[in-house]
C-alpha cells in the first residue's frame, strides 16, 4: 500500500489518492493535531470513509509511536541515537507539545454513524485497509442477545429488565463465559460487526452484548450510532467514557435532528394510563398479599419475591405521583382553535413539582419505577403492558439529567431552559382511555386528556453537553452538509477546520437539469396552494412519463411528503398517468413503515437487474429511508427527480416554535454566538432533504446519472445557492420541456458509450442492514436456480406477495410452479404487459440502433424480442450490445395528455356547452348565454367577461369554464382574453400568436393542407410512415429518406420546381404530420417555421418543432423529413440534433438524377422532392 506524507504524519492509504481525498485526510489530520472541532462535506463516492480511517488510525499510530520515542530518549539520558535527528523533538508533532504524554494517554477513537448497516459498511472498509486497531461495535440486547428465553420478547424494555435479571442470578449461561472470552487473542484482534459478533456468541457460547462492552475497555476504536453518544441515558447505561476521545459523527447531515430528539419527549394520555394500571395491578396484589399476613409490621415483601424490595407504601406512593402528574397536565383548559398552550422551559420543573418530583426526590423515584418494571417484566404468564411506565422513569431522568451546583440552580435552569419549550396540546389520537372503577381514579381520565411535549430547539445543547465531557475533537462529516454555515451556526460549537470537496467525477457523468414547465407548459410546482391541483399533477406525470423513456434501468422519485405522494399517485392512477409508467418502467412505492420496505426495495433492485426489461421507477419521499441509507448505485439509479422543495409543514406546533425561538435568539443577539433566522432555518431544511436525496445518484467515481429539479422555484437565487458544491457547476435551466428531452437523450448515449455498466452482484450491505433474499444469486436466472434454494423461498412466497400489493403496483402473484427466478421480486411475482401486438418494437428508447442492417439478419432473433416484452427490467450491457448489433432506431417521444379530439369546432363549443349547463343553475346558463349573444352583435369584449366573471369566478371549482370561453372570443380579442383569465383565474388559456390570425391569414397557412385528399391516395404507396418507423427494412437505409446534400441546394432548383414532383412530397409530408398531431398542432409547426425562415433563430425553430414532433415515437420519422426545411448554414447541426434524438445518423442524400433509378428509387424521388421544397420554401 502506498504511504503518502499528510502534514507530516505517515498515512498507509490503499492506492494513490486523488486530489480531494488528500485534502480530506489533511484537513482530518489538522483537527486532530491542533484539538479542533471540524466539519467536512465530501460527496458519496469520493472515499471519504477509507479517508477519514486511515487519517485517524495514521495520527493515532503517529501519536503511539512519539510517547515511545520520548520515553527512549529518556532513558538515553540526553544521548542521541540518530546524529541527524535529535530525540528531543519526536513526538512533539502529535502529541501536545510539552505535556509529558504516557500511553493511556493515547486517545480512543469513536466512530459513529446513524445505523448499524453503515457501521457496517464502515467496518467493511477498515478491512480494507492496512491497519489493525482493536475493534468493538456496540450495539443494543435487540440486536446482540442470542439468549432464546429473553430474545422471544416482543417490547425492548421488558428484554432489558429480564436480561438484567438474568445476569445478577448468573443464570445466563451465555454471560457467564464472558469473563473467559474477553481475553481470547483471536476474538480481541478480530474486526467484528454486529453480525460477527452474533455468529461469534453464538459458536464461542458467550452474550455477544457483555461481550463487546467488556471489549471497549482494551478497544483503540469503538464504533456506535450516534444517538448512543447524545443520547445522556444511553451515554450512561454503555458507560461510554469521553476525556479524551476523538469523536467523529459520519453520515452527520442527521446529528442536528438527532440531538434535538434525545433531549426531548412526548408524553401521552396512553402513556400515563398504562403506567397507572401497571402499578395499580401490583399494589393490589401487594395488598391482597398483606391481608393474608398477620399485621403491616411483620410484613416483609422480600419473603414473597426476592425480585422486589419495595414496600406498599412506597408503590402507592409511585401511584399517586403517576395520578398527579396526570391531573397536572390535564388541568390547563386548551383554546378553542385546538392549538394547544407553549410555555417556557423552566415549566417543566413547577409541573413535575405539583407531582412531587424535583432534584430531591427524582433518584429515588426512578430507582423504584425501574424496579416494579423489572418485576412485573420478570413475570412469568399473562404480559402487562409496563412500556408507560419505562418512559415516565426515562423522562424524570431526561428532564432532572443535568443538576446544577449548589447556589447556582436558579440561573443555571435559566440559561439552560432558554434553548426547551413546553407545549401543551389536546390528543388528537385514536386511543381510548379504559374506564376504571378504581375509587383512586382521577376525574381527568374520564375525559380526552393532554399531552404533554418537551422540546428542544438547540442541537447545539447535545454538542456543548460533549464538550463539557472534555473529549479531544469533534469532527462533523456527511456527503451533504451544505449549506456549511447554517449548518455549523445549528450546532453551536465552535468549527475551525471545514471542507466541501468536489467530487471526483467528469463533466460526462453529470446531468442537472431544472424543469420548470411540463410538456403541456404548465407550470411545475408542489407548493402549498398548487400541489393538488389536477392540472399540475397531470403536467407532473406527463412530465414522469417522458423521463421514463430517456432514463435507461433505474429511476428514482422523490415527493416532499407522504401526503403529496399518495394523492399524487391516486390521481396518477384514475388519469391513467400510473398505467403509461407502468408499461416501461414497473411503479415500486416507498411504504411508511419498515415492514414490508426490505420486500418492496429487493424487488425494484431486481426488476433493475433483470436483463430483459427496461428498469424500473422507484417512488420514494425526500427524509425518508430510501433517500437515506440505500445505495442506488450504477443502474439502480440513473436518474433523480425531485418534484418539489420538501418544506416541514409550517403549521406543525413544533415547527412554529423552532422559528419562533431562532427568531428569539436573533434579536436577542447574544454575545459571540450566530443564529439562523426562523425563515433561514425553513428554507435550509428543504435545501438540506433535497441535497440528501440529490446524493443517492452518484455513487463512485465510474458512476453516472440525470438530476430533474421538477419545480419553477429551484429557478430562484437562494434555492440554487444552496445546492451542493458539486452540483451547482452542471445545473442547466430549461424553458422548453422538448429541449430537456432532446439534452438528456444525447447526455445518456455519450454515457453509456464511454462507460459501460459494471457487472456487479447486489450486496446484502446495500440493503440497509437487513439480509436480502436471494440478494447475492446474480447469477441464478431464468430456471437455472439451485432447487434447494428455490424450496428455501416457497413457503414465503405468498406471504410476502400479500404485502406488496399496495405498494408494487406491478407486480401480481402467480402459481408458485410459473416462477422461474429468485430473489424476492421474483417472489413468483411478475410483471404482466400487453402482449396483443405482434410487430417488432424497439427494446428501449436508449438501447436501439440504426436500422440500416438488413431485416433478415435478425429474424432469429424475434422469440427473443417477444420473451423480452414479458418484463419491463433494465436492459444490461450485453444486452444492450446485442440489441446495437441487430440494430434499431432510438425513439423518444414527450407524452402529453391527449384527450379525443372532437371532430369539429361545433362539436367541442357543444361539448362545453354541456359542460357549461351540468355545473351552473339554469339562471346562470341563461345569462351566460345571452352574455354570448350580446358580444356577438356588439363585439364588446368588456362586457362579457364581466357577466361572466360575476357568475364563474366566485368558485374556483367553475374557473375552468371561464377559460372555456376562449373558443367563442373572436381572434382579435383572444390575447385580451388571456390577460383577464391570467388576472382572475391565476392561469392563462394557453394564448399563442397565431390565435390572433385573421380568416385570411388562417386560409394562407391552410391552403396547402387542402390539396391532401387529392394526393395522399397516389403517394400513401410511396412513403407509408409506419412501415418506414416500425417495420426497419431495406426501404429504411443509410441513404436519409427526406435528406438533401447542401452542395445541391443551388444546382437546379426552378428545374426540380418546374418538375412538379416537390409538390407531391410537399402533400405528403403534411399529410402525415396533420394525421399525427392534428391541424392545430400542424397551424403551430409551420407558423414556427415561418418565423424562423425571417428571423433565422434556428434554437427557437428546434425547440417548438422538436416539442411537437417528439410527442410519440412514430412521430419522430417526421422530425427527420422536416430536414428538408433546413438551410445549409443550420443543416449540420439539425442533423447532429436528429443523432442525439433517434440514435442514428441523420445522413444528407444528394440528388440523384443521374443515378440509376433501380438502385435507391425511393431514396431519389425523396431527394427531389426535398429540394423543390427548399427552393420555394427560402426564395
Amino acid at each position: 500500500m502506498p504511504s503518502l506524507d499528510v502534514r507530516g504524519i505517515t498515512v498507509d492509504f490503499p492506492f494513490t489518492p486523488y486530489p480531494c481525498q488528500k485534502d480530506y485526510m489533511s484537513k482530518v489530520i489538522e483537527c486532530l493535531q491542533n484539538k479542533v472541532n471540524g466539519v467536512l462535506e465530501s460527496p458519496t463516492g469520493t472515499g471519504k470513509t477509507l479517508c477519514l480511517l486511515c487519517a485517524t488510525l495514521g495520527w493515532r499510530e503517529y501519536f503511539k509511536d512519539s510517547i515511545s520515542a520520548r520515553k527512549i530518549a529518556e532513558k538515553m539520558g540526553g544521548a542521541e541515537l540518530f546524529p541527524d535527528r535529535p530525540l528531543s523533538s519526536w513526538g512533539t508533532a502529535a502529541t501536545d507539545g510539552d505535556v509529558p504524554a504516557y500511553y493511556t494517554d493515547i486517545p480512543k477513537i469513536i466512530y459513529a454513524s446513524r445505523t448499524h448497516s453503515q457501521l457496517t459498511q464502515v467496518i467493511s472498509e477498515l478491512r480494507n485497509t492496512s491497519y489493525r486497531p482493536k475493534v468493538c461495535v456496540l450495539g443494543s440486547r435487540e440486536q446482540l442477545c442470542i439468549n432464546q428465553e429473553v430474545v422471544k420478547q416482543e417490547s425492548n424494555h421488558i428484554k432489558v429488565h429480564m436480561c438484567r435479571a438474568k445476569v445478577s442470578s448468573r443464570s445466563c449461561v451465555f454471560y457467564n463465559n464472558v469473563d473467559e472470552k474477553s481475553t481470547d487473542k483471536d476474538i480481541m484482534n478480530s474486526i467484528l460487526d454486529v453480525e460477527d459478533l452474533v455468529k461469534t456468541g453464538k459458536k464461542q457460547r458467550v452474550c455477544p452484548y457483555y461481550l463487546s462492552r467488556s471489549l471497549k475497555q482494551h478497544a483503540d476504536l469503538i464504533f456506535m450510532p450516534y444517538n448512543y453518544l447524545l443520547d445522556p441515558k444511553s451515554r450512561r447505561a454503555h458507560n461510554i467514557e469521553l476525556k479524551g476521545a476523538v469523536i467523529i459523527f459520519d453520515e452527520a447531515h442527521n446529528v442536528e435532528k438527532m440531538c434535538e430528539e434525545s433531549t426531548s419527549f412526548d408524553l401521552t394520555p396512553y402513556d400515563l394510563t398504562s403506567a397507572i394500571d401497571a402499578v395499580d395491578k401490583l399494589l393490589r396484589e401487594q395488598a391482597t398479599d398483606i391481608g393474608k399476613g398477620e399485621s403491616l409490621e411483620d410484613f416483609n415483601v422480600d419473603s414473597l419475591n426476592s425480585g422486589l424490595k419495595l414496600d406498599i407504601t412506597t408503590i402507592a406512593k409511585i401511584k399517586q405521583i403517576l395520578m398527579d402528574l396526570e391531573i397536572a397536565i390535564n388541568s390547563y383548559e386548551m383554546p378553542p382553535n385546538n392549538q394547544g398552550i407553549t410555555k417556557p422551559g423552566s415549566f417543566i420543573y413547577e409541573l413535575f413539582q405539583k407531582a412531587h418530583v424535583n432534584f430531591d426526590t427524582k433518584t429515588a423515584i426512578v430507582e423504584a419505577m425501574e424496579q416494579i418494571t423489572g418485576h412485573l417484566a420478570g413475570r412469568p404468564g399473562i404480559f402487562l403492558n409496563t412500556s408507560g411506565l419505562q418512559k415516565v422513569a426515562d423522562i424524570i431522568q431526561l428532564v432532572f439529567a443535568l443538576e446544577p451546583a449548589e447556589g447556582s440552580m436558579l440561573s443555571n435552569k435559566r440559561n439552560n431552559m432558554q434553548q426547551f419549550k413546553v407545549h401543551i396540546h389536546p390528543d388528537t389520537s385514536n386511543f381510548k382511555k379504559k374506564q376504571s372503577t378504581d375509587v383512586w381514579a382521577s376525574s381527568s381520565m374520564k375525559k380526552q386528556g393532554n399531552v404533554l411535549s418537551y422540546w428542544c430547539f438547540s442541537p447545539g445543547f447535545s454538542m456543548q453537553e460533549l464538550l463539557r465531557q472534555e473529549v479531544r475533537c469533534i469532527i462533523l462529516t456527511s456527503g451533504t452538509l451544505s449549506p456549511l454555515s447554517s449548518f455549523t451556526c445549528e450546532m453551536q460549537i465552535p468549527f475551525p477546520v471545514c471542507l466541501e470537496n468536489p467530487h471526483v467525477i467528469q463533466q460526462d457523468q453529470i446531468f442537472v437539469s431544472i424543469v420548470d414547465k411540463g410538456p403541456d407548459g404548465v407550470q411545475l410546482s408542489t407548493a402549498f396552494d398548487k400541489r393538488f391541483v389536477p392540472e399540475n399533477m397531470a403536467s407532473l406525470g406527463n412530465t414522469v412519463v417522458n423521463l421514463c423513456r430517456v432514463v435507461p434501468h433505474g429511476l428514482l422519485v422523490f415527493f416532499p411528503s407522504y401526503p403529496v405522494l399518495d394523492k399524487t399517485l391516486e390521481f396518477w392512477r384514475a388519469s391513467g398517468h400510473a398505467d403509461r409508467i407502468e408499461n416501461m418502467k414497473p411503479m415500486f412505492v416507498e411504504p411508511k413503515g419498515k415492514g414490508t420496505f426490505t420486500e418492496i426495495i429487493d424487488g425494484f433492485y431486481d426488476k433493475v437487474k433483470d436483463p430483459k426489461s427496461n428498469g424500473g421507477s422507484f417512488f420514494a419521499v425526500c427524509r425518508g429511508k430510501a433517500s437515506e441509507g440505500l445505495d442506488f448505485a450504477d443502474t439502480y439509479g440513473r436518474g433523480v427527480v425531485i418534484t418539489g422543495l420538501p418544506f416541514p409543514p409550517k403549521m406543525d406546533p413544533r415547527v412554529v416554535l423552532k422559528m419562533q425561538y431562532l427568531d428569539e435568539m436573533c434579536r436577542s443577539k447574544t454575545s459571540g454566538v450566530k443564529y439562523l433566522s426562523g425563515q433561514e432555518w425553513y428554507r435550509q431544511q428543504a435545501s438540506r432533504a433535497v441535497n440528501q436525496a440529490i446524493g443517492r445518484v452518484i455513487r463512485h467515481k465510474e458512476d453516472y446519472g440525470a438530476i430533474f429539479l421538477c419545480d419553477h422555484r429551484f429557478k430562484y437565487t437562494d434555492a440554487r445557492a444552496q445546492l451542493p458544491s458539486w452540483v451547482r457547476p452542471y445545473l442547466r435551466t430549461y424553458d422548453n420541456f422538448g429541449t430537456v428531452v432532446r439534452d438528456a437523450a444525447q447526455f445518456f448515449r455519450v454515457a453509456q458509450k464511454l462507460r459501460p455498466v459494471p457487472q456487479k452482484t447486489l450486496k446484502d450491505s446495500e440493503l440497509v442492514g437487513e439480509s436480502v433474499p436471494g440478494a447475492g444469486q446474480s447469477g441464478c436466472q431464468g430456471g437455472s436456480c439451485a432447487s434447494s434454494s428455490k424450496s428455501a423461498w416457497q413457503s414465503s412466497y405468498s406471504l410476502k406477495a400479500k404485502v406488496l400489493d399496495s405498494h408494487v403496483p406491478s407486480l401480481k402473484r402467480r402459481k408458485l410452479e410459473d416462477c422461474g427466478r429468485d430473489g424476492t421480486a421474483g417472489l413468483c411475482i411478475q410483471y404482466e404487459m400487453d402482449m396483443s401486438s405482434s410487430k417488432k418494437k424497439p427494446l428501449s428508447l436508449l438501447d436501439a440502433l440504426d436500422n440500416s442492417e438488413p431485416r433478415q439478419e435478425c429474424d432469429h432473433l424475434v422469440g427473443e424480442e417477444r420473451a423480452s416484452r414479458l418484463s419491463t427490467l433494465s436492459l444490461q450491457h450485453d444486452k444492450r450490445m446485442d440489441d446495437e448489433c441487430r440494430g434499431g432506431k432510438r425513439k423518444i417521444r414527450v407524452v402529453q395528455d391527449r384527450k379525443p379530439a372532437e371532430s369539429s369546432a361545433a362539436g367541442k363549443g357543444k361539448a362545453f356547452m354541456l359542460e357549461l349547463k351540468k355545473n351552473l343553475s339554469q339562471d346562470s346558463f341563461t345569462k351566460i348565454m345571452h352574455a354570448l349573444q350580446v358580444y356577438k352583435a356588439s363585439d364588446h369584449l368588456d362586457d362579457l367577461v364581466a357577466k361572466a366573471a360575476e357568475l364563474l369566478i366566485q368558485d374556483p371549482n367553475t374557473h375552468s369554464l371561464f377559460r372555456g370561453l376562449y373558443q367563442f372570443i373572436r381572434p382579435h380579442h383572444k390575447k385580451q382574453f388571456d390577460e383577464k383569465c391570467q388576472q382572475l383565474t391565476g392561469q392563462g388559456c394557453g394564448y399563442k400568436p397565431e390565435h390572433s390570425l385573421s380568416r385570411e391569414e388562417r386560409e394562407m397557412l391552410t391552403q396547402q393542407t387542402a390539396k391532401v385528399e387529392t394526393s395522399e391516395k397516389g403517394t400513401i404507396k410511396q412513403l407509408d410512415s409506419s412501415k418506414q418507423l416500425n417495420q426497419g427494412g431495406a426501404h429504411l437505409g443509410t441513404h436519409n429518406l427526406c435528406g438533401v446534400d447542401s452542395s445541391t441546394n443551388d444546382q437546379k432548383p426552378q428545374e426540380l420546381q418546374k418538375s412538379g414532383k416537390g409538390r407531391q412530397l410537399t402533400s405528403t409530408l403534411l399529410s402525415d404530420i396533420k394525421k399525427a398531431i392534428g391541424a392545430e398542432k400542424t397551424n403551430q409547426l409551420f407558423i414556427a417555421l415561418q418565423t424562423y425562415k425571417k428571423t433565422n433563430n434556428y434554437e427557437q425553430m428546434v425547440a417548438t418543432v422538436v416539442g411537437l414532433l417528439t410527442e410519440r415515437d412514430q412521430d419522430i420519422v417526421l422530425l427527420k423529413r422536416l430536414s428538408v426545411f433546413i438551410p445549409p448554414h443550420h443543416s449540420q447541426q439539425f442533423s447532429e440534433m436528429l443523432t442525439a434524438l433517434t440514435g442514428s445518423v441523420s445522413e444528407t442524400s444528394q440528388d440523384s438524377e443521374g443515378v440509376s433509378t433501380n438502385a435507391v428509387p425511393v431514396s431519389q424521388r425523396t431527394a427531389e422532392k426535398s429540394q423543390t421544397k427548399i427552393s420555394s420554401f427560402f426564395s
